[in-house]
């Protein structure tokens, strides 16, 4: 005989799915979608006073375990698998109020999950907010002749979550001096220079920055004020 896939003490009442077309063995219906098989015959749910219940697919296991805690009557459905060859979980029959119950639970649980959520977004954008101004902060100290709206907009590029750019790395949100003078150097590289132009025009990427090195300099020597070393 083929084993469950869940044993009966486990699930308590168990419905199953016919691969094969059968009857009733009491009020000879058929064929059935589900049965019951009762001292080795199968019988409708009607005769094994199942009609009432509702069937509830697998795949919501939290609607599915609410739906049999809501209900005082409830049955596992499983189905042959002759490849595996044993019985599977399909789903399970429920009442239908307390098929509702359980629905108006998830959705409860639900909006609760969409109001943390937006909770979450809400600290994580003063998070980001935080991170953002401090790189910004630093940047116009290192460079106080870089524009304010430039120092915040190099800063926003480099800090975006998960973008894994050089302001969230654990350089980035330390502020060392090495992260923010990248993330300045990379942003004058690709604005203030042609080398975007450079690596389109089939340049290697090396030879682009040899190129524009001396740009580069000059913009940042601009932004350290008279006299300062760009290092």
């Amino acid at each position: 005989m083929a084993r469950l896939a869940t044993h009966p003490s486990d699930t308590g009442l168990l419905v199953i799915q016919p691969l094969r077309q059968k009857q009733c063995a009491a009020c000879r219906r058929g064929p059935l979608p589900l049965l019951v098989v009762e001292d080795g015959a199968p019988r409708c749910l009607d005769c094994a006073d199942l009609g009432h219940l509702v069937f509830l697919p697998r795949g919501d296991t939290a609607l599915t375990r609410r739906s049999r805690e809501e209900s005082g009557l409830s049955a596992v459905v499983v189905r042959f698998n002759r490849r595996k060859s044993r019985y599977e979980r399909q789903g399970v029959l429920v009442e239908e109020t307390a098929l509702a119950r359980a629905e108006e639970r998830c959705l409860a649980d639900a909006e609760a999950r969409r109001r943390r959520r937006a909770r979450d977004a809400r600290r994580r954008a003063v998070q980001d907010g935080r991170v953002t101004e401090a790189f910004a902060a630093e940047i116009r100290r290192l460079f106080p002749g870089c524009p304010a709206d430039r120092a915040e907009a190099i800063a926003t590029h480099a800090s975006v979550r998960g973008s894994g750019r050089v302001g969230r790395s654990a350089a980035g949100r330390a502020l060392s001096e090495g992260a923010v003078v990248s993330a300045v150097v990379a942003a004058v590289r690709h604005l203030d220079t042609p080398y975007d132009r450079l690596l389109m025009s089939g340049v290697p990427r090396h030879e682009a920055r040899r190129r524009i090195a001396a740009s580069v300099e000059a913009v940042l020597r601009g932004w350290r004020g008279p006299g300062a070393d760009v290092g």
